[in-house]
């Protein structure tokens, strides 16, 4: 069995996705996501330009001596163009070896650990009203997770907060929005919204909530201190995780269950984060980690010290990263919860998928594979727009962490 073709497919279904369809001489495909939010087309042309010139003749079967090859072969290693481009190499094989096992993806790793996956959403509101009356919406969809952000008065925007009617998109077409950010204001009122949810709720739904990076070490521990009385599921990101050491300042404070990784794209990032048990849960996603190959050696080592998977799950990455991720999600035993912010309906009708959600959970179906496809045709009719992210300035404009 031989790899015949390898292309890349950039298409805006109402966000930017990067495809990765790779075909064998025998008709078989896979899919892989590479899509990396505000650098797409970095991302594109490392596959098309240096990776799928490389894959045409090999072997669709031998996954992990590819992800060796296109991994420790660069020289220049790590890094998210690179992880996320293999990710999608990885991502296509294992649909690839699915569907000659006529297995899905979640078999051939191990079998399930669960019958479905936990999954949380978000409820945003300019705010507290309206984020309880998202937040009761969502709760009787079935959600039991929910996470909640909300406007600060005296702040235009916030992270995580819609414009309007309009669903949460941050990334802006053109230019990036430059945000103003007070932390001073977020952290005398973020207590007030989960006090109300709780006041509302109760505690029988799990509340979780986004920092998105925002705060010094001491600022994150203040504020899981002040909020443990409302026994949050987790705060994610509570403090840029460069510094890794400064998460020991945090847990020295606080209980709050803490939740970091989206960002990071590989072992090595979160490896003293992990070791030194300085976090809970960790959220590094099968795209921008390198694929299921390396995703299961973060999920294994996490393991060791009872840190659980969270794995990130925002609409930016594709319908087959999610795929994917609930096939790891379903068999990985470390699992903690997943995020679902759902998708535009020209996004689900140009990725197929096998997938389905029922009161809270989700299961990645039966389908051999991970399940998902891309339709190349209906792609073609939505072509990539340029969109960046927002940067967040304090309010005397000094550049801060978005």
């Amino acid at each position: 069995m031989k790899i015949v073709d390898a292309k890349v497919i950039v298409c805006c279904p109402g966000r930017n996705f990067v495809t990765l369809k790779i075909v064998t001489d025998d008709g078989v495909t896979g899919v892989g996501d590479a899509t990396l939010n505000g650098r797409e087309l970095a991302v594109a042309s490392y596959l098309r330009d240096h990776l799928c010139p490389l894959l045409i003749g090999r072997d669709p079967r031998r996954i992990e001596d590819l992800w060796q090859y296109f991994y420790k072969g660069a020289y220049w290693r790590r890094g998210p163009v690179t992880m996320s481009a293999i990710a999608a190499v990885d991502m296509a094989l294992w649909d690839i070896k699915g569907k000659h096992a006529g297995m899905p993806l979640y078999q051939l790793l191990g079998g399930a650990s669960r019958e479905h996956v936990m999954v949380y959403c978000h409820a945003t509101g300019r705010d507290i009203a309206e984020t309880l009356d998202t937040f009761e919406q969502h709760r009787a969809e079935g959600f039991k997770a929910i996470r909640a952000q909300c406007g600060v008065p005296g702040m235009k925007s916030v992270y995580g907060v819609a414009k309007g009617n309009a669903a949460y998109e941050p990334a802006t077409k053109d230019w990036p929005e430059e945000q103003s950010w007070s932390t001073e204001k977020y952290l005398d009122f973020a207590p007030k919204l989960f006090a109300a949810v709780r006041a509302k709720f109760g505690f029988d739904i799990h509340l979780l909530h986004d920092v998105h990076h925002r705060l010094t070490p001491i600022e994150a521990a203040r504020l899981g201190k002040s909020v443990e009385d409302c026994r949050l599921f987790w705060i994610e990101d509570p403090t840029p995780a460069e510094n890794q050491d400064a998460f020991r300042l945090i847990r020295q404070h606080t209980v709050t269950p803490i939740a970091v990784g989206e960002v990071f794209n590989t072992l090595w990032d979160c490896k003293q984060l992990i070791e030194e048990q300085l976090i809970d849960y960790i959220r590094t996603t099968v795209t921008h980690a390198g694929g299921i190959t390396h995703l299961r050696r973060i999920a294994d080592f996490a393991a060791i010290y009872q840190v659980r998977t969270g794995c990130h799950g925002p609409s930016d990455l594709s319908p087959v990263s999610m795929g994917a991720a609930l096939h790891f999600d379903l068999w990985v035993p470390n699992f903690g919860l997943q995020e679902y912010m759902g998708y535009p309906a020209p996004a689900l009708e140009v990725f197929p998928h096998a997938w389905t959600f029922h009161d809270g959970t989700m299961h990645p179906g039966e389908v051999p594979g991970h399940g998902v496809d891309i339709d190349e045709a209906l792609a073609a009719r939505y072509p990539y727009e340029r969109a960046y992210l927002p940067v967040a300035r304090l309010e005397d404009g000094t550049l801060w962490n978005w």
